[in-house]
């Protein structure tokens, strides 16, 4: 996936996001995690969001595997900025990354990974 050249996008650190058809979509870049990048990405993400939980399609990326600190801010921060999350990844990424961020507890927000990005999108539509 490469971001759209037809539209506006918002360029983050860890991420490109854009908006399709009411959807944030999300293409991840590959810089490590850390409470600091991400937090800047909760500030982005409230001002393209105009601070309103959206669903997110996201195209996941290999990157570093984060260290605690920064997986428990991201489990806090997912219901404040998102309502629900689509990952698009290769078979076994976006498992790997739940299993790594929610490996004792439900995620707070609905999430389910695909492979097929038409899929993804038709699923979160609920969530609008």
């Amino acid at each position: 996936m490469t971001k759209p050249t037809a539209r506006e996008t918002f360029e983050g650190e860890i991420a490109t996001y854009w908006f399709e058809n009411g959807i944030l979509v999300s293409l991840s870049k590959s810089p490590k995690r850390t409470v600091e990048n991400l937090k800047a990405n909760v500030e982005l993400v409230k001002q393209i969001t105009n601070n309103k939980p959206t669903p997110l399609l996201i195209y996941l990326s290999n990157s570093p595997v984060p260290d605690k600190d920064a997986r428990k801010y991201s489990t806090e921060q997912l219901p404040v900025i998102y309502s629900a999350m689509a990952m698009v990844s290769k078979p076994g990424l976006a498992k790997f990354i739940m299993n790594l961020l929610f490996a004792l507890k439900k995620p707070p927000i609905p999430m389910k990974s695909f492979i097929d990005d038409k899929e993804a999108m038709a699923w979160l539509k609920q969530y609008l």
